[in-house]
């Protein structure tokens, strides 16, 4: 089987990283892939990225099946274009991409089909979004309707903040209630039909420790079986996940950013495809072999399969540029990855490039040190020692990342 990944993030790799272990594939490739994912497979050009252009990459290589990682081809209908030329993908059409391609259709999809989630007001226009607001206590939460890389969400504490946050994120916008609880990214795998979920993870959104700072794409994730009870995932399938694959047919990865309150979980938002930093993590601990999985979804066969996990829990910490989520330079030299994976740890490239001296800095999101043990405390310990390897100028990350999961350990760790 030759497999096409596209893309050219952490997520991406993850994918390219266990797709390669596979004895059914022949070669996967990656389009346009980065640096880490050319370590595994081979990239490949894209053109202008369009879904024309990107057809005719998978046609350039005879691929059997094409994997999306990341979401503006699904809004912009690659999963339509492939299918009308008889080319297996796993992902959803473009009408379904709107789940995550806009967050008034979402929320306006939750409110027709009874998916459980904040009370919100849609506004099309700054004025109406101020008027929103007083409808609502503080801190309340102002999302930018269309895609914003995982940043286009404020959290405001006052009405000031609120204001400058409906000022900065555009005229259409979601005004809703700020809910209590612990957040859980919840992901499955469907053929329109047919429903395999992955592991629960916990990502980390906030900048900086204790989930305090701007959003960003993700600061890191975990995974680990204690995150939901059987009966709490049960609990989400039959609420959020199974509702909306009979309301749409959904095909492909979908992922319900969840938080456990105490009414039960509801939906803060729903992508089209796998997490990201979550898809390192759950590829780092996912024991199937993931290739005939994905191509059975894309031929609408996914009911014979399960996941089964390898024995504890798996974290990922994302290592960003300086001033990320903002701003940040590129170029800068990268050190220390050899010595991250002699201790034990696969490094995912997210934001990388080959320059003139070496493996440079290319993104706000640069790498993603994952490792694994028996326990969350280990995990963690262990994944830290593995990222105080790795070097370059202006380099942050989390120090926190799976410690609210150390509750359910009745431990602490200071990494």
């Amino acid at each position: 089987m030759r497999i096409l990944v596209i893309g050219s993030g952490g997520r991406e790799h993850a994918l390219v990283w266990k797709l390669s272990q596979s004895p059914a594939v022949e070669k996967v490739y990656g389009a346009p892939g980065n640096p880490g994912i050319a370590q595994c497979g081979e990239c490949i050009p894209t053109g202008d990225g369009t879904p024309k252009e990107l057809l005719a990459a998978a046609e350039s290589i005879n691929a059997d099946l094409t994997v999306v990682g990341p979401e503006a081809p699904l809004v912009a209908g690659i999963v339509d274009t492939f299918r009308a030329a008889g080319r297996a993908i796993v992902g959803p059409t473009a009408e379904n991409a709107r789940l995550e391609g806009s967050k008034i259709f979402a929320k306006d999809f939750f409110r027709r089909h009874k998916i459980p989630t904040a009370e919100f007001v849609l506004t099309d226009n700054r004025d109406a979004a101020r008027n929103a607001l007083a409808r609502f206590r503080f801190p309340v939460v102002i999302k930018a309707d269309g895609l914003a890389a995982g940043k286009g969400v404020v959290v405001a504490g006052d009405r000031a903040e609120a204001e400058r946050a409906v000022e900065a994120l555009g005229e259409r916008l979601v005004i809703e209630e700020f809910l209590e609880g612990e957040e859980v990214s919840f992901i499955v795998l469907c053929d329109g039909r047919d429903i395999v979920p992955f592991a629960a993870t916990q990502d980390h959104k906030r900048v900086n420790d204790d989930d305090t700072g701007p959003n960003t794409g993700g600061m890191g994730a975990y995974c680990d079986s204690r995150i939901l009870s059987e009966k709490q995932t049960e609990l989400i399938l039959d609420t959020v996940i199974r509702p909306t694959v009979e309301a749409t047919g959904f095909s492909g990865f979908l992922y319900a950013g969840l938080i456990m309150t105490a009414a039960g979980p509801k939906v803060l938002e729903f992508n089209v495809r796998l997490g990201d930093p979550e898809a390192q993590p759950l590829m780092f601990r996912l024991n199937t072999d993931l290739a005939p999985v994905l191509m059975s979804a894309a031929q609408r066969e996914l009911g014979r399969h399960t996941f089964s996990w390898r024995r504890g829990t798996s974290v990922c910490v994302v290592l960003a540029s300086a001033g990320y989520p903002g701003s940040y330079s590129t170029g800068a030299p990268i050190q220390g990855i050899d010595a991250a994976e002699a201790a034990g740890a696969t490094v995912f490239h997210a934001g990388t490039r080959k320059g003139a001296s070496g493996l440079e800095t290319a993104g706000g999101r640069v790498l993603g040190v994952t490792a694994a043990a028996d326990d969350l405390p280990s995990a963690i310990e262990h994944v830290y020692q593995a990222t105080r390897h790795v070097h370059f100028e202006g380099l942050h990350y989390r120090t926190d990342i799976g410690r609210k999961g150390l509750r359910g350990y009745n431990v602490g760790v200071a990494p």
